[in-house]
């Protein structure tokens, strides 16, 4: 994909007709965008909200529809698990890597009960049901799991454990293209709508427009071929996704994505971010990036993951998409999962329908010597591999990468190879940097005014790291106090 075209602001004083004014004008109708439109709308601003695609959703609508909260919301007390906000900031403070915004992370941990409360009232469902097989995502409406790998080394041992994967309701499932996450995006649609937000789709965002004292006073966009200037009145909250599916701006920040599917929405361009750029925003952790790799979690947790030295890569039982950051990474995406028969079928056992078929090893033997030559392993390592993990599993012991015990046995012949290489995924976490109301900071860490922006276009909670549901939960909760300042500028 191009650059998206020239970003450079338009001067106000060469907009010769508004097509459109609001108070608020939205650049995006995903999760964000959404909580943006609605947080506005509840300061009494009239809202506008700017869609490229025919319809609302984004990519948010397409996932399965985590929503990381806790601090003891009612999900998590009905499923009878306790939790409190300085566990939960603890947590996030180790597993979200190393540029996390310290300010975001307090307040979204503090606040975050109040926060579930305000999407439940949004008329967004949960059911009060525990999910605790190793998976992706819950097969059935089952509302709350264990998804950042709390329960996993090295964070149970630095805060007791407490699952925060708080999934909406849905019936009829079909993960991938109708899941947890159109069930959270229809119910905000239409409270932002219910709210007198107003919607304009197929209307693609291009740039800024600058008033001559350097405040943001609307955008400029394409409907339908034409070229529309959009007044904002008090600010524009850009809520327009991230850069996955920019090649050039992959390419340049985090090259490791390059070549590789994208785990996003090809209207996640970055145009959003080279318009602010273009008016002096600042960036941070561009960089960064969440990593998948596409096969049954509950088969690594029961095996081994080893990268193309046969060498082990980290504790199987924790949260996969860690498994998939350190084998994209640390490794160039080159892994293998050693698995024996009981491992396999353990896992078929309790796997989780996907809609994706079970994996198949690529190779099987009882000889790890003639494993070691099919996967061009040097000779000897994944036999030593395999022996150290071994000796250690008879005690029920990891002492290398600390997986817990309930998942440690002796791996046993015949041995299967599950093939990793060319299975992994993933999207930029890097973006504008922000405010915890999001107002966009430019390069000397002053708020540039009238422009806000939320959401994957933004330096959100994860900066590196990543927990299941980070991107819906600091998207909605960072979106909806964005709309509100920019409301009450």
């Amino acid at each position: 994909m191009s650059e998206g075209g020239s970003a450079k602001p338009r001067p106000a004083a060469e907009v010769s007709e508004w097509s459109a004014e609001a108070d608020v004008v939205v650049v995006g109708y995903g999760v964000s965008g959404a909580a943006a439109a609605i947080g506005a709308a509840a300061e009494g601003a009239d809202v506008l909200v700017v869609e490229h695609t025919g319809g609302w959703g984004g990519a948010a609508a397409l996932a399965g529809g985590f929503i990381y909260l806790g601090g003891g919301t009612a999900l998590q007390k009905a499923c009878g698990f306790d939790d409190t906000p300085e566990a939960m900031h603890m947590f996030l403070s180790a597993a979200m890597g190393p540029g996390l915004d310290e300010a975001k992370i307090e307040v979204y941990a503090e606040r975050s009960v109040e926060h579930f409360d305000w999407l439940v009232r949004c008329g967004v469902p949960f059911r009060a049901a525990f999910f605790d097989r190793p998976a992706w995502e819950p097969a059935g409406d089952e509302g709350l799991m264990y998804s950042g790998g709390e329960n996993a080394y090295p964070f149970a041992d630095l805060v007791k454990p407490a699952p925060r994967g708080h999934l909406p309701q849905m019936a009829d499932k079909r993960t991938g293209e109708r899941g947890g996450g159109y069930m959270l995006m229809l119910p905000l649609t239409k409270t932002a709508e219910q709210s007198g937000a107003r919607v304009r789709y197929n209307t693609r965002f291009q740039r800024l427009v600058l008033a001559a004292d350097g405040r943001v006073a609307g955008i400029v966009a394409r409907s339908f071929g034409e070229e529309v200037a959009i007044r904002a009145r008090r600010g524009v909250v850009l809520a327009a996704g991230s850069f996955a599916f920019n090649a050039q701006m992959v390419a340049r920040h985090v090259p490791a994505l390059s070549g590789r599917p994208g785990s996003a929405v090809e209207q996640h361009d970055g145009q959003s971010i080279r318009a602010a750029q273009a008016v002096g925003a600042d960036v941070a952790n561009m960089w960064a990036c969440e990593a998948a790799v596409h096969t049954d979690p509950g088969l690594m947790i029961r095996g081994i993951v080893v990268n193309a030295r046969g060498e082990r890569v980290i504790n199987e039982d924790t949260y996969p998409g860690r498994i998939g950051q350190a084998l994209m990474l640390r490794h160039d995406s080159q892994g293998f999962v050693v698995a024996d028969e009981q491992a396999v079928e353990d896992a078929a056992a309790n796997r989780v329908s996907s809609g994706m078929p079970a994996p198949q090893p690529r190779w099987v033997s009882d000889d790890l010597t003639e494993l070691e030559a099919a996967m061009h392993v040097p000779a000897g390592m994944l036999a030593a591999t395999v022996g150290l993990y071994n000796r250690h599993a008879a005690d029920g012991q990891d002492p290398v990468h600390h997986k817990a015990a309930r998942w440690v046995r002796p791996l046993c012949p015949p041995y299967g190879v599950f093939d990793l290489r060319g299975h992994t995924s993933g999207f930029t976490l890097g973006g504008l940097r922000t405010d915890i109301d999001g107002a966009v900071f430019d390069v000397d860490g002053e708020p540039i005014p009238g422009l806000y922006a939320a959401g994957r276009t933004t330096a959100g909670i994860a900066a590196g790291g990543y927990a299941s549901g980070a991107s819906l939960g600091d998207g909605s909760f960072f979106g909806r106090r964005a709309g509100r300042a920019a409301a009450k500028r």
